[in-house]
């Protein structure tokens, strides 16, 4: 199983199960996962973007037991962001980077991410987009974050065909029509949010189960609530072993 959704170090608010990376580890491989994307907490607050990639860099290199691969972060509104992204792809080695633009305040919209996303594919990063990490109605009273809006994304995706998009934690910010139109410009979605009986099964009639790929957001979530989602909806085999693992070995082309 491969999970392209989790998150090493410090929730800002609170404490965690299994925010120590053993100890998520040891779950992650419990669980049947043999290679895992992982992002960073300490993105979503600290401006130094440089020190909290390598700080994921190592910690996956030093703790991660081979299953871990780090997704650095890139914020478009720090000086010298474009050093972050070479950083990730030529020093640390990064499969792709992770980007956050509700914590970060910009819009997809926004001038600097058509280059970001231009920057990246030069380097062939995959790119993940994280439209939420907590229900709103839980957030500390002093965190007021504008709600992503994904629209901009269809333009862009279209723009760019060879670049592997993928949109985690998005199924309580979008829905319907702007979902499918996404999935037709070839975006990819995890499952971490996806709600309600037979989720999967509804996700599928927007978005092709060849563009669905199994992320739990562990550990802000239990690992078992993504788990569960398999289970719970008829699937099949063919389908299940995509969402689990063949889909996420496509998006990003068989390496490691």
């Amino acid at each position: 199983m491969i999970d392209v959704n989790v998150s090493l170090s410090r929730w800002p608010f609170r404490r965690l199960p299994l925010d120590e990376t053993p100890r998520l580890v040891e779950r992650l491989q419990e669980k049947g996962v043999t290679q895992a994307w992982a992002g960073s907490f300490d993105a979503l607050l600290h401006e130094d973007m440089a020190g909290a990639n390598a700080r994921l860099a190592e910690e996956c290199a030093t703790a991660g037991e081979g299953i871990l691969l780090p997704f650095g972060s890139v914020n478009p509104n720090l000086p010298d962001w474009e050093e972050d992204l070479r950083r990730c792809a030529e020093e640390h080695g990064m499969r792709g980077i992770r980007l956050h633009p509700d914590w970060h305040q910009y819009r997809l919209d926004d001038p600097a991410v058509p280059r970001l996303l231009d920057l990246a594919g030069e380097q062939g990063l995959i790119v993940q987009i994280t439209l939420l990490m907590e229900d709103e109605r839980t957030r500390h009273p002093l965190v007021s974050l504008e709600k992503v809006d994904a629209a901009p994304l269809v333009t862009l995706a279209k723009e760019r065909p060879e670049l592997s998009l993928i949109l985690l934690n998005s199924q309580r910010v979008l829905r319907g029509a702007l979902q499918g139109e996404l999935a037709a410009a070839g975006v990819c979605f995890d499952i971490a949010m996806q709600e309600g009986v037979g989720g999967i099964r509804k996700l599928m009639d927007q978005v092709p189960f060849e563009q669905i790929l199994f992320g739990s957001h562990a550990p802000f979530f239990y690992f078992e609530s993504a788990e569960l989602k398999l289970r719970e909806s008829e699937l099949g085999e063919t389908i299940r072993s995509a969402i689990e693992r063949g889909n996420a070995e496509k998006v990003s082309g068989g390496r490691s």
